[in-house]
């Protein structure tokens, strides 16, 4: 790999690894509480699994990032399998966002048919950081595409 490769890959991969960490912090400190009918209702990420699922899977992400970022010069002789897991990343990545994008948008819209009512208008602090960490988790799942497309594109030329 050339130098010019090997920085590019690692800018990259910088790149994912503070999405994704960005994306955790702002799901983790997202709460707000309010008033409904005198009942205090609490809105927080923890209340919802998929949102829990959201939170390990980018963790997992950031610290398959650092790893790699900080084993970068053994990429050489490991490339196959940080390539097979820059796939599972990214799909894992891209599972995560789908799911939590699907309960953020019933937070917001509600379910006519289920009953469900949007709770973005009571609790507008929690949905704008949900919606911030989940735009910071859809950048890293398209940096790790463009990630893989790069190493393909790599070891295609390197194919006779």
């Amino acid at each position: 790999m050339s130098k010019t490769k090997r920085v590019f890959t690692n800018f990259l991969r910088f790149l994912a690894f503070g999405a994704t960490i960005a994306a955790v912090v702002v799901m983790v400190t997202s709460h707000e509480s309010t008033m409904v009918l005198n009942l205090t209702f609490t809105a927080k990420y923890s209340n919802d699994p998929v949102f829990k699922y959201f939170v390990i899977a980018e963790a997992i992400a950031s610290g398959y990032s650092l790893i790699v970022l900080l084993f970068s010069r053994f990429q050489n002789s490991l490339w196959r399998l940080v390539l097979i897991l820059d796939f599972v990343v990214a799909m894992l990545l891209s599972s995560s966002v789908s799911a939590a994008v699907a309960i953020a948008h019933v937070g917001k819209k509600g379910n006519d048919h289920a009953g469900w009512l949007p709770i973005c208008g009571q609790v507008p602090k929690f949905c704008d950081h949900v919606t911030g960490a989940l735009v910071a988790a859809f950048a890293a799942a398209i940096i790790y595409l463009v990630l893989i497309s790069s190493s393909l594109y790599s070891v295609l030329n390197l194919l006779p």
